[in-house]
Parts: C-alpha cells; structure tokens; sequence
C-alpha cells in the first residue's frame, strides 16, 4: 500500500487546504481553464478521485484511503514540481459543457470563439440551419470545429491545422463526438490545401502572441507547443494571411471570426480602412472580430 507522507492529511478538506497551500507557495500561474489555486485544487483533485466535477460539498469531510492519499498528493506535486498545466494532467479540457481530450502534442482549449458558438452566433447568423459549411483555421484538438458542427446541425466542417500531431488528437476528439461524417480533419497551412473551397463561415484561433510576450511567458504555457502560441513579432502573422486570402474561400454574405488577444490596437493600426466588428465576450469586446465578405481588404 503507497505510503501517506502527510498522515495528518486525511479528508479532502485537508487535501483541498494543502493544494491551494502549495500552489500559491509555488506561484503556479493559472489560465488553462481556471483563473485561482481554489478552483484548480478542486478540480485536480475531484477528477483524480473520480468525483462529480460539480459535486463538492458532499465529499468535503470524506475521509481518503492510504492510496487515495498518495495519488492526489502526486498529483500536487507534478502540478508543482513540472509547472504543467492542469489539462495535461488530466488529459482533458472542457469549453462550457463540452470535453476533449488533449495532451502535450495540442494547446489546451481556450476560446472565446467558443461561447459565441454556443449562441450560434447570433444575432449574425439569423438561421442556423442556413450554414452549409464551414471551415476552422488552426483547429488544433479540434475543439471549435466540433463546436460550429453542433451549432450549426446542417454544416460541412473542415478542421484545419499545419501539425499532423493536433490532427491526430483532433481526430480522437471527432470521433468522441460521432461527428467523422461532418467534420473533416486537413493538414493544410491555412488556406494552402483548401484550393477552389469556398464557404459560409470561417472561424480560427490563430497562433497571436507577439515576439514580446512570448520572451516572458509563463512556464505553464511553456509546455505548450510554441507553434501554437507565437504570431510573429506583432502576434498577427497568420491573421494578415486570413485578411488577404479569406475572400477567395468566402461565398457571398459569408463570414469571418477571428480571435486575436490582446492585439486589436495593432490590428487596427496595420488595417485602418477595414470595418471590423468586435464581438461581446466574456472578456470583452476586443478579442474577437467579424468581417462580412464584402467587407474583407
């Protein structure tokens, strides 16, 4: 039987203190799903002891087992010790009710794309039903492309990244869904491989860091592939090869939703005639613009 090195640690009340107690020790940095030690000690440790992921309280004054102990203990220190993001330790990421699978080959899943999608995107896209097809740009574990095929119940979806190793999780994660009949996986540099396709809505969280920012990351996002995170010295590399091509793969009134952090001043400055709309998210209104076809440079 493992051994408890902590033996005075014996319920998950205690377990829950010590975790929040090493983590803000160890200045982890939060942002792979959770923004605070609280919420990500809770999770960690009700999915390694499979509990209800909404179902805390009850739990709270159990008393863990030698083994039990010894497991969640592990999962503290890797969390400490590797500085590794929650979702590589658990092998998954949620976007609202939604699971996938992830590992250390794609970026852990965070978009406000997402809960635009959710609402269908409405009020831009009046019926659902109307989308035909569409395609998401640096798909990576294919999150959004999964999420626009249950948004939109009539839609083609292509799912498009440059690493054969998110298409591969990507994959795993259509297949989870049952939707290997609407979503197609593309190894593609953007729009290289998608000749002739044309669409009704283009979706993409691109890689957007600037050279800057990349240089002082986080160690967390440090394990993430860097390819997935860096867009070039201003962080809009990929989106002024969108802005340029997104035009030939548009059909007429199609649109286009890009998520860029933190560069919209940037933006606007390299595209000063282009009348981008800026999307209301939960973060705010300037992550994620829109264009109209008829609106592209």
């Amino acid at each position: 039987m493992p051994e408890n090195k902590y033996p005075e640690l014996a319920t998950l009340r205690d377990l829950l203190r010590f975790a929040v107690s090493r983590f803000n020790e160890a200045g982890l940095f939060f942002g792979h799903g959770s923004d605070n030690a609280w919420d990500e000690a809770v999770y960690l440790l009700l999915h390694t002891l499979h509990l209800p992921l909404d179902r805390l309280d009850p739990f709270l004054d159990a008393r863990l087992t030698a083994a039990e102990c010894a497991q969640v203990l592990a999962v503290i220190e890797r969390r400490v010790r590797d500085r590794v993001p929650a979702a590589y330790i658990t092998k998954e990421a949620w976007l609202g009710e939604h699971r996938f699978y992830v590992d250390e080959r794609v970026i852990v899943p965070r978009s406000f794309i997402a809960e635009l999608l959710e609402e269908q995107l409405q009020p831009w896209i009046d019926d659902p039903w109307a989308i035909g097809s569409a395609v998401d740009l640096c798909t990576g574990s294919g999150c959004l492309a999964i999420l626009a095929a249950l948004a939109f119940p009539d839609a083609q979806v292509d799912a498009v990244d440059l690493s054969p190793d998110a298409l591969e999780i990507a994959r795993r994660n259509v297949a989870d869904y049952a939707l290997q009949d609407r979503v197609r996986l593309v190894h593609s540099d953007l729009f290289t491989g998608l000749a002739g396709k044309r669409y009704d809505l283009i979706i993409s969280n691109p890689p957007y860091v600037n050279a800057e920012s990349m240089a002082t990351l986080p160690e967390e996002y440090r394990r993430e592939p860097e390819m997935a995170l860096a867009g070039g010295d201003d962080g809009l590399d990929l989106v002024r090869v969108m802005l340029r091509e997104a035009k030939d793969h548009l059909n007429p009134g199609g649109l286009l939703i890009v998520e860029i952090g933190h560069n919209r001043d940037a933006l606007e400055a390299a595209f000063p005639q282009t009348p981008f709309t800026w999307l209301d998210t939960s973060g705010g209104d300037q992550f994620v613009f829109l264009l109209r076809a008829d609106e592209l440079p």
